[in-house]
């Protein structure tokens, strides 16, 4: 077998039914509770994660996954087929994950071709690279048309998400340009995005979250206007915002496709409860 297979970690918030059904291999980030550690989608599900968020005195740490814990999933990979890799990872100014699967690549260079791809975003952004990526190989694209596809869909796909708090993200550490809404009035709704380089960066603050989504929709439509889309919700905690959001979108656009997912506990644990987000791109 010969056709790219396609790797990425539990930070892209993949369905497990859609990344089985496609072939997409997994390397696991980690959550941590004090000294009680689970592997992100696998030792612990979203709906468990967000439980023990609520009950939990201190807020949770993660961790990248060990180049070893790569090696293994590209020495498997190598043993199945003479393929070539592609492994796309959560932003590097995120996480030191994609530095883990870069040092893995080296130490497997004898076994495999494997090509590290920086998302320079995180969550279904990265997940909708890694469909696209797998998508493309089941029709025999080769390795240097999946990599130009997969640029292709992080330059075209448009990100905005409001949080309840932005607690969660300065306290990780990850607000990066956000940090200037920390301290925001009662019930502003930050409304933010990640850059094209690869950073948490404000769009706007709206009170209230009624006009948070109705801004969405006009950021959407400064984007995508008279164009159909694909879209893809994501939400920790509240399913029904998600629904809502998606309820307003489609009064406004043709949308050709809608996926959702649920926000493991990595990326919940730098967003926390009550977040949602959008993510579209032009169908």
């Amino acid at each position: 077998m010969n056709q790219v297979r396609v790797v990425t970690d539990s930070t892209a918030d993949l369905p497990a039914d859609l990344r089985a059904k496609l072939g997409i291999a997994l390397v696991p980030l980690k959550v941590n509770f004090g000294t009680e550690s689970y592997r992100d989608g696998i030792d612990m599900n979203p709906d468990e994660f967000y439980a023990k968020l609520a009950s939990s005195a201190e807020l949770p740490k993660t961790s990248q996954p060990s180049p070893t814990e790569f090696q293994e999933v590209y020495e498997r990979l190598a043993e199945q087929g003479e393929g070539p890799i592609i492994s796309i990872h959560l932003g590097s100014n995120f996480s030191g994950t994609y530095q883990s699967a870069v040092l893995a690549k080296s130490m497997v260079e004898d076994k495999a071709d494997v090509t590290v791809v920086d998302s320079l975003t995180a969550s279904f952004g990265i997940g909708a690279m890694a469909i696209a990526a797998a998508e493309a190989s089941m029709q025999g694209k080769s390795k240097d048309e999946i990599l130009g596809l997969i640029a292709e869909v992080r330059q075209a796909m448009r990100i905005y998400f409001l949080v309840d708090t932005l607690e969660y993200l300065q306290k990780g550490g990850r607000i990066g340009r956000a940090a200037a809404l920390v301290g925001s009035l009662l019930n502003i709704k930050p409304i933010l995005s990640i850059s094209d380089d690869g950073y948490v960066a404000s769009v706007d603050k709206v009170r209230g979250q009624k006009k948070a989504m109705n801004r969405i929709l006009e950021l959407l439509q400064q984007e995508f206007a008279g164009k159909p889309i694909h879209l893809a919700l994501a939400y920790s905690t509240d399913k029904t915002t998600a629904q809502e959001l998606e309820a307003l979108i489609a009064g406004h656009f043709e949308i050709r496709s809608v996926q959702y997912t649920h926000l493991g506990p990595v990326i919940g644990t730098h967003v926390g409860p009550g977040t949602v987000a959008a993510f579209a791109s032009p169908a």
